[in-house]
């Protein structure tokens, strides 16, 4: 939107627009992978931390498991033979210990390769919706059918997302149109001031 603000060559508009959107997905991309990567090395330590501590001092870990049973409602004897028996073999334990201490599913930590590909054809779909019709070679319409398609992917993308958080469809649609159309708006108007300015 902001290159089709300043220019109205359909060519520049291709290749600046695939250019942006390479350059926007690999960003995604390694940020991604860098963010969960660091995260689950932060998860992997703690657990490392939890591991060491069931192995140096079962008795404490024991109690302490047993506090964080009782603190959630179950009498103190029960919660006493609950914690004895899941702490009787080490990898339940840690598998205990982290959910109930940590918050963590052992199993699921995050993959930050998952996470790094997700963003990156997330990005790039995205990122393609208003290309496509500077692509396509519509000429002098296609910049107003780049914006319908962009308006209708925002509520598209908008309303899945609120379904999957089980929000009201239409204000998640009209919440995202209204970030992303506004971004794209600015850079529109941005783009346009530099192409009478340069």
């Amino acid at each position: 939107m902001g290159v089709a603000g300043a220019i109205s060559d359909t060519r520049t508009l291709v290749i600046t627009g695939a250019a942006g959107l390479l350059a926007g997905a690999l960003s995604m991309s390694a940020g991604e992978y860098v963010s969960v990567r660091s995260q689950r090395e932060l998860y992997e330590a703690e657990i490392a931390r939890e591991r060491k501590e069931l192995e140096t001092q079962p008795k404490e870990e024991v109690d302490e498991l047993a506090r964080i049973y009782e603190r959630r409602g179950l009498p103190r004897d029960i919660a006493c033979r609950i914690s004895k028996a899941l702490s009787a073999d080490l990898k339940t334990a840690l598998e205990t210990h982290a959910r109930e201490e940590l918050g963590l599913n052992l199993g699921d930590l995050g993959s930050p390769i998952g996470a790094a590909v997700s963003s990156f054809f997330s990005f790039a779909a995205g990122a393609f919706v208003p290309l496509l019709p500077f692509i396509a070679g519509f000429g002098n319409r296609a910049f107003a059918m780049a914006a319908v398609l962009a308006v209708i992917a925002l509520v598209i993308v908008g309303m899945v997302s609120a379904r999957l958080t089980e929000q009201n469809i239409w204000r998640g649609g009209l919440r995202l149109l209204v970030v992303g159309g506004g971004a794209g708006v600015v850079a529109y108007l941005i783009g346009r001031a530099l192409g009478v300015t340069v």
